[in-house]
């Protein structure tokens, strides 16, 4: 059975043109939806997807009218390939009923593996070259509201020169790191001979 299906994004657009054109075409009988390509549910789609059998072809006037973007295509249409229905697009050169059209929707799908697979290259690429200069990904290392807070009263006690590093520590409820981590932070020069016991 060849079966259409036409979709609009808003209530303004008509749907008449692509029913005209899949009622030309030859489909017994076309679905309608209105709802944004965006929007992962679309239960008319939802709901054709599933009842088409073995043998049929699915009719759209457009690919961008089926799927949300090119990798939730390939999906649709790898899924259609293995259930063996067809699916014919009227202003595209698919057409996956004849071994050509199989052949132009297998090179986009490879053209989208392709192209996944140079954006992660490049992503690796530009990650290990930021690691050479010592720069490393990730969230920016910053301190917390209380943590800052303890970090101005670290400053003041070590710059006051009186208690040692472990009298600030325990003062503050801190570890040895931790104080030397909340100089660096406020700036303060931290040398050999100011490292007090």
């Amino acid at each position: 059975m060849i079966i259409g299906y036409a979709r609009v994004s808003t209530r303004e657009q008509n749907l008449d043109l692509q029913i005209d054109a899949l009622t030309k075409y030859g489909c017994k009988k076309s679905h309608k939806e209105v709802v944004s390509g965006a929007k992962s549910k679309r239960p008319v789609l939802d709901n054709l997807l599933n009842d088409l059998r073995s043998g049929d072809t699915l009719v759209v006037w457009k690919l961008d009218r089926l799927g949300r973007d090119l990798k939730n295509l390939i999906t649709i249409v790898q899924d259609l390939l293995e259930r063996k229905i067809g699916l014919i697009s009227l202003n595209d050169p698919i057409d996956t009923t004849n071994p050509q059209g199989k052949l132009i929707f297998n090179i986009f799908a490879s053209l989208a593996e392709f192209e996944r697979d140079v954006i992660k290259a490049r992503t690796m690429a530009g990650l290990d070259a930021a690691r050479l200069r010592g720069r490393t990904g990730g969230r920016p290392k910053g301190l917390t509201q209380e943590a800052i807070s303890k970090s101005y009263a670290a400053e003041s006690l070590y710059k006051e020169n009186k208690y040692s590093t472990a009298e600030i520590c325990k003062q503050l409820g801190i570890a040895r790191g931790t104080l030397y981590n909340y100089l660096k932070y406020r700036g303060v020069s931290v040398t050999p001979y100011k490292c007090r016991n």
